[in-house]
């Protein structure tokens, strides 16, 4: 989620972060390695579902669409798995699932 500010530098590898008010109950001191840069582009808008975040900074994955299947074999076994773009998620980070773990998880989701 982001980009948020940084107000100031804590330690050798923590930096302060301005936080908005729907994240007040997360520390908002973050050590270097969770940080990215940002590169400013005027037509880059940024949205991320703050009511659905939780108070550990994580939220529940739902797939929006399934963008390809594949066999694979392990072992002797035939396993399918399916490409799944996740919902508020670019394309390239669609993943590989087993088609079990997604009828296990998402009952709703596949016919």
């Amino acid at each position: 989620i982001g980009p948020f500010e940084i107000i100031d530098r804590v330690g050798e590898v923590s930096y302060r972060l301005a936080l908005p008010p729907q994240l007040s109950h997360v520390h908002n001191v973050f050590h270097v390695s969770l940080l990215r840069g940002y590169k400013y582009h005027p037509l880059h808008v940024i949205t991320y579902p703050l009511d659905q975040i939780r108070t550990d900074l994580s939220y529940v994955e739902e797939p929006e669409a399934i963008l390809d299947h594949q066999d694979r074999v392990m072992r002797k076994k035939t396993i399918p798995f399916v490409k799944i773009l996740w919902r508020n998620h670019p394309e390239r980070e669609a993943t590989w699932e087993t088609e079990e773990s997604i009828r296990t998880s998402y009952p709703h989701f596949l016919p």
